[in-house]
């Protein structure tokens, strides 16, 4: 079935593929274009039908390639070649990358103002609320962290009011060392305790109240994630 773009995973061999509900064979004259190349997997994909190739373990899913025919992937892979022989191809790069450089500055200075605002500490710890929210944008906002901060599909304000308690989550609480069981819906259940937990605690912070500095979580969470940080 070439004339149809499908999500597929590895089969017995390297001949072989499944979808949700059959195996299939690689078609005659198709090969798969393992990951590593994102132009040439993208321009493939866009020349005509493809099948996309992962694999999940775990809770995580790993690129396998793309499966195309053979003689479409070396005639883009060789029009390629071509093109990054251009001089100008490098300064294209370059500009790319010197415009995304910039525009990540720029979503990490507003996503950091985000979750200072989100975090609304009282003046009397307001110092310590600014390096709360530099700690976390500088955690959360760097391209491929994996973090909510990275995700478009809800609000700036979301991302940052939920990258506050997942910092929260793994640095003044427990739960890294947790042993849960595994349960359907167990871990979620947990997660949803220790987020309401850490959202109780803000609220001191936020009301002003007096904190013990030997005392407070946040001051040690910021210790914690700075050893882990300093190199030896």
């Amino acid at each position: 079935m070439p004339d149809q773009n499908r999500e597929v995973a590895p089969g017995p061999d390297g001949t072989w593929f499944r979808t949700k509900t059959q195996l299939l064979r690689l078609p005659v004259g198709w090969e798969l274009l393992p990951p590593g190349d994102a132009a040439l997997t993208r321009r493939v994909k866009e020349a005509g039908p493809s099948w996309v190739c992962s694999e999940k373990r775990g809770n995580k899913v790993f690129s396998r390639g793309v499966c195309a025919p053979k003689d479409r992937i070396e005639r883009i892979r060789a029009e390629l070649s071509i093109e990054r022989s251009d001089p100008a191809y490098g300064k294209k790069l370059e500009a790319g990358r010197k415009r995304r450089q910039v525009q990540q500055v720029e979503y990490a200075g507003e996503f950091r103002d985000e979750v200072s605002r989100f975090l609304a500490f009282a003046p009397s710890h307001r110092e310590l609320g600014e390096r709360l929210a530099d700690a976390i944008a500088a955690h959360a906002t760097p391209v491929g962290s994996g973090t909510v901060a990275r995700t478009q599909r809800i609000p700036i304000e979301e991302r940052a009011a939920a990258a506050t308690i997942a910092w929260l989550r793994h640095q003044t609480t427990g739960y890294d060392s947790m042993t849960i069981a595994r349960v359907k819906g167990r871990r979620r259940e947990v997660r949803r305790e220790l987020a309401q937990r850490s959202r109780e605690l803000l609220e001191r912070y936020r009301r002003g109240e007096p904190v013990d500095e030997a005392q407070c979580l946040l001051r040690a969470g910021l210790a914690h994630k700075h050893r882990l940080v300093t190199p030896p």
